[in-house]
């Protein structure tokens, strides 16, 4: 499955999450992450940014779809990470 995450912690927590997302994802911008994931390895995502976050003041959205060509991408201003390895 494709997968888009968008996290927003305080920033105690920044660097730890950012280090989290990037053994499963591939960051794009800042607090923005994307790509192919399975199952199974995102419930391990899920589970161990639980254990990160503290739910009264941090969020993490996660958007899935089942492939990355059903989405509509359009970058203004200047790209943070190039996302063409996934085409």
């Amino acid at each position: 499955m494709y997968v888009i995450l968008v996290y927003d912690v305080e920033q105690k927590r920044t660097a730890k999450m950012l280090k989290l997302c990037r053994r499963y994802l591939h960051w794009i911008q800042n607090s923005v992450f994307e790509g192919e994931i399975t199952e199974a390895k995102l419930q391990e995502l899920i589970h161990r940014a639980r254990r990160l976050i503290d739910p009264e003041t941090d969020s993490l959205i996660i958007f899935t779809s089942r492939h990355e060509r059903w989405l509509d991408k359009q970058i203004i201003g200047k790209e943070k990470s190039s996302t063409d390895n996934f085409l």
